[in-house]
């Protein structure tokens, strides 16, 4: 019955997407959210989720299924990222006055101080990062993100966590210069 076999390659196709999506929708969400906010973050994952559905024969089944949703969600970020300068240009030609982006609240000093840290890095740092401390990925799993060799990572998650460590003991020392002159005054 040739019917029978695509009902059950269409049935067995349904439940790899349905597995998929119960074991790693929160983590693409999450990833979205923490780049795009809330107001893209679910049309982001849910533009992952399509490309998954429409490339299902190419998602990996094993434990690398999870890196390979956050390639794509990468790739979907950068074009949100696209999209949203293209509307920033197009609002500064037909408006003046434009709102300022709210930072995120910070509980402490000391986090505020990562933040701005953070903020003053070259974007790819500020990815790896992210990658690496927010989505909890190890570097083999960031290289299959990124399209790099493992190696490539290793050394520049090295220098980018170098680089955020540096640019937070200035900023720390800065605030301690500030602190002590305002105190002398």
């Amino acid at each position: 019955m040739p019917g029978s076999s695509t009902s059950k390659r269409q049935h067995d196709l349904e439940h790899k997407f349905d597995s998929l999506f119960e074991d790693h929708y929160l983590a693409v969400y999450r990833y979205c959210l923490r780049r795009l906010g809330p107001v893209d973050s679910e049309d982001a994952a849910a533009e992952v989720f399509a490309v998954a559905w429409r490339r299902l024969d190419r998602v990996p089944t094993s434990a690398t299924a999870r890196a390979w949703l956050l390639a794509v969600a990468y790739r979907v970020v950068g074009n949100h990222y696209r999209g949203r300068r293209r509307r920033a240009r197009l609002s500064d030609r037909l408006v003046t006055d434009r709102s300022v982006p709210v930072e995120p609240d910070a509980p402490d000093l000391d986090t505020r101080l990562l933040y701005q840290a953070l903020d003053s890095l070259h974007e790819a740092d500020r990815e790896l990062l992210r990658l690496s401390s927010w989505d909890g990925l190890s570097n083999a799993e960031i290289a299959a993100v990124m399209g790099m060799k493992q190696n490539a990572i290793d050394q520049r998650l090295f220098r980018a966590r170098s680089r955020l460590r540096g640019r937070f003991d200035d900023l720390s020392r800065e605030l301690s210069e500030i602190k002590a002159r305002n105190a002398s005054t």
